[in-house]
């Protein structure tokens, strides 16, 4: 689907009003950011936006731009009754799986949540939870509380990722966000993996190989 088609969807309050209309006012949307990266943390905010809303302006965090997105999460902090963002380090998407690794994100999200919900709508993540929840996809583009959830995830993560352009230079973090992109692959197999790639993912775990296949070179070089 192009891009233009995307932003003419407009997310709307139907989950959430699911819930509501039980008396269960206090929903949180769920969502994350940099699930399928090669370095970082994955993202998930949790947020609880005003019962009975009729509209926002929240889109998708995925359909913006980087500056658009800046606006949106910022409106989005200063009307929800509650907001959390939550990080996955790349050791504990190592350790648990990617997709463990964000549910117990999300989990410690929501635990953080104050005043805590009632019930909860996520995109396609289906949580190990007590609370009443719905997670179909694309509840990101659907739903206004999940699309702000999104901006608050990605905005977080990508400010993140830009700090660690200084801690681990030639990487080029602050362009590419530890997406897999051809000069994050160049820059791999160059400089080898750093603390913030995931080695459980297919593209570190061979540049990591390529680079010790390669050691014995480099340390001949090094002595002349």
């Amino acid at each position: 689907m192009e891009c233009s088609a995307i932003l003419r969807i407009v997310p709307h309050f139907d989950l959430e009003r699911s819930f509501w209309d039980q008396g269960l006012t206090l929903v949180a949307g769920v969502d994350e950011a940099g699930r399928g990266a090669w370095a970082g943390p994955v993202a998930v905010s949790a947020l609880i936006l005003p019962a009975l809303s009729e509209s926002f302006p929240f889109r998708d965090s995925k359909t913006l731009s980087a500056a658009r997105r800046e606006q949106l999460a910022e409106i989005a902090r200063s009307v929800a009754v509650a907001w959390t963002v939550e990080f996955a380090s790349a050791s504990e998407v190592d350790a648990k799986g990617v997709l463990n690794a964000t549910k117990a994100a999300a989990s410690r999200a929501i635990a953080r949540l104050e005043p805590a919900p009632q019930a909860l709508v996520t995109d396609y993540l289906k949580l190990d939870t007590t609370l009443p929840f719905l997670a179909p996809p694309k509840a990101d583009r659907d739903s206004f509380s999940v699309a702000a959830a999104s901006l608050l995830a990605k905005t977080a993560r990508d400010a993140y990722m830009t700090t660690l352009d200084d801690a681990f230079p030639g990487y080029g973090f602050a362009a590419h966000k530890g997406y897999g992109v051809n000069a994050h692959r160049a820059a791999l197999l160059d400089l080898g993996p750093c603390a913030e790639h995931r080695r459980s993912f297919a593209p570190v775990a061979h540049a990591l190989q390529a680079r010790l296949l390669r050691a014995p070179a480099l340390l001949s070089e090094a002595k002349r």
